[in-house]
This record gives C-alpha cells, sequence and structure tokens, in this order.
C-alpha cells in the first residue's frame, strides 16, 4: 500500500455528503478541498477539469454546483476570504452581462 499522497484528497472527498470537519463552526473536508483546487493557478484548458474528476473524483458539473453554493457560506468567507470574495466577483460581473 502506498503513503497518502498530500497534493490528492483522498476518496473521502469524492460526491459523498460532506462530513462536517471538527467543530460546527467549521467547513467540511470537500468544501476545503474545493476551495483549495479553486485557489491553483491552471496553465491552459482542460487542466482544472482533469484535476477535478483525478482529485476529486466528481464531475466539473457537480464541482461547479459545489462551489456556487459554497460562495454563500460564510464559513467559506472566515476559510478564505481572498479566493470566494474573487468568486462572488465573477459570479456577479457574467449576472450583471446577462
Amino acid at each position: 500500500m502506498t503513503a497518502p499522497d498530500p497534493d490528492h484528497p483522498a476518496p473521502e472527498h469524492r460526491d459523498a455528503p460532506a462530513a462536517p470537519a471538527p467543530g460546527a463552526d467549521e467547513l467540511s473536508v470537500r468544501d476545503r478541498a474545493l476551495l483549495a483546487l479553486e485557489r491553483r493557478p491552471w496553465p491552459g484548458p482542460g487542466a482544472k477539469e482533469r484535476a477535478i474528476r483525478e482529485e476529486l473524483g466528481i464531475s466539473p458539473v457537480r464541482y461547479y454546483q459545489l462551489l456556487n453554493a459554497l460562495i454563500e457560506d460564510e464559513r467559506a468567507v472566515r476559510e478564505d476570504p481572498v479566493t470566494v470574495n474573487r468568486l462572488r466577483r465573477v459570479r456577479d460581473a457574467r449576472r450583471g452581462r446577462r
């Protein structure tokens, strides 16, 4: 058996219900993994979608559904305000163009 790879989340990140992290006011392990993936820079088209499938074990569509719900959660703002506020600005700009 190989040692756990810190760069690739374990199977518990897959599309199972999010188990809360210790403490009711903290994000789940899956939610933290979503934010961590969103923080990373991506070299080109397809790289992010491939990482979503390989590291989280979910489809990109499901990833964005979860991410959109997550950026409304105040716990996410406390966890990573820069990323969450950037995502909110991008979302609001897209809504403004419609």
